[in-house]
Order: structure tokens, then sequence, then C-alpha cells
């Protein structure tokens, strides 16, 4: 093969279907593509092609990160957000996954309620907030209820579908063996389902981050959110790109835990890579 077909064939191969790369070759597409989009953005405020007011550059917004660590205003935002998140993801999972499970496993109890959930996890939250006022207040539960109707419905249909998606074949042989229904569900279902359910509870967390401005919108006196809707107030464009960057990184760090404990938890499930 000539060489220039040759170096042809080995800059392609990273780029067939599904083909594994090697991890420093992995590592570097992450952080090389983020530092050139940031490259891009400090030459377009250098030179002065948008207004910092609509853009500020990342000076500017690394500046304004600065300010409110030293101050001590970023921590305690963050550590109110946290709690808000953690509070209205823990509740939502606590009583998604085991109505899926059964939705899953039940035909008549997925008959019964997909109808109404699936109605539900369409609503628009923002339309939800005059509502969560009159049930729970304008305190903490109030926030924590709006994270937990972003997250609920869809949980529990993703959860069902982890469930149903496990080999009848497996139900089957545990009924030969005479396995009884709960014999089947702990030592079949559950297990052979945890990879997937591991991983729905990993993508709804990051769903709960998005709801986290829309949650802090009423009546909140701390929160990353609430710091942002004020800034919008004042034009601070920068306090706004700041804010809504950091809780962005919040959410990478919280999905970075969620893959490594994975593949720690389900170490034998190959698939997860």
């Amino acid at each position: 093969m000539p060489i220039q077909d040759q170096r042809k064939a080995g800059a392609g191969r990273y780029l067939r279907l599904r083909r594994d790369i090697p991890d420093w070759l992995f590592t570097s597409a992450g952080v090389i593509f983020p530092a050139l989009l940031i490259l891009v953005w400090w030459a377009v405020t250098e030179l002065g092609l948008v207004r910092p007011l609509f853009l500020p550059g990342p000076g500017d917004v690394l500046a304004e990160g600065v300010r409110q660590a030293r101050e001590g205003i970023l921590w305690a935002d963050a550590s109110v957000s946290i709690y808000r998140i953690l509070a209205g993801w823990l509740t939502a999972t606590v009583l998604a996954v085991p109505i899926g499970i059964l939705m899953g496993n039940f035909r008549l109890i997925e008959g019964a309620l997909e109808p109404l959930i699936s109605t539900i996890r369409y609503m628009p939250v923002v339309a939800l907030i005059p509502l969560s006022i009159l049930w729970a207040g304008i305190g903490d539960g109030q926030k924590i209820l709006i994270l937990f109707l972003g997250t609920f419905f869809q949980q529990v249909l993703m959860v069902m579908d982890n469930v149903k998606t496990i080999d009848m074949n497996l139900i089957k042989a545990g009924q030969t063996l005479g396995f009884s229904n709960r014999e089947i569900l702990v030592r079949i279902i559950l297990p052979a389902a945890a990879p997937g359910i591991w991983d729905t509870l990993r993508i709804t967390i990051g769903w709960t981050w998005t709801y986290l401005v829309v949650a802090e919108l009423v009546a909140a006196n701390e929160g990353l959110g609430r710091r942002i809707m004020d800034a919008q107030r004042y034009l601070a464009t920068e306090t706004i790109l700041f804010g809504t960057l950091f809780i962005g990184f919040l959410g990478f760090l919280t999905d970075y835990s969620f893959k490594r404990t994975g593949r720690v938890l389900f170490a034998w499930n190959r698939q997860r890579g």
C-alpha cells in the first residue's frame, strides 16, 4: 500500500463506526475542542466584533467567578442549589424506580399508570409554578417540588423501559426453575436491569440541573439560579455567563461521578466500556 494511502487509513481508522480509540486521544479530544471554542470566544471579544454587554470576554467572566468565590457568594449559592437538586432528585428517584419496575413487569399496572404519566410529563414545568406555590408555599419545599415534577415522570417511564428490555428467556428460565415472582424480580430482573437503571439515574439528575433556574425563579434569596435571574435585571452579562457555565460544570462533575461509579459497580457489563 502506498505511504499516502497508509496515512489516510491510519487517520481514518479512528472515525470508523463504534471504533475504539486510545484513552489519551479520547481525553485530548475532550480538552482540545472546548479550548478551541474558548479561543474563538476570546478572539471575537478582543477584536470588538461583539459588544461586551452581549458577550463579555472569558477574562471578565473568570474575574466575576473569582470575585464571587472570594466574597463567599459562590459557595453559599452552590451549597443551597446542590441541596435542592439532591432533595428533588432523590425524592423523585425513591418513588420513580419502584413504580417503573412494577410498570415494566406487570401489564395491568402499566395500563393503569402509563397514560396518566405520559400526559403529565409533557406539561411544561414553568406552568406549574403557580400551583407549586399554592401547594408548598415559597420556601425550599416549592423549589424541591418543581425539581421533582421536572424529573419524576420521565424517570418512571425510562425505568419501565429499562426493565422491559430484559430478555424474556431469562424470566422463563426462572419460572422453569420454580422461582416465585419475587425471586424472579430480585435474582433475575433487577441484576439484569441495574446497568440500564443506573444510566437512567445518571441522565435524569442531569435534567434536574437544567430545571434549577426555573425552580429558583420565585422568592429565592440564594442559589445559583437566583443569582442568574438577579443579574438579568441589571444586564450583568458576565454574572449570567459565569453562573450558567458553573451550573454546567457542576452537572459535568455529577455526570462524571455517575459514569465512573457505574463502571465500578457494573464492571461485568462490558457494553458500558
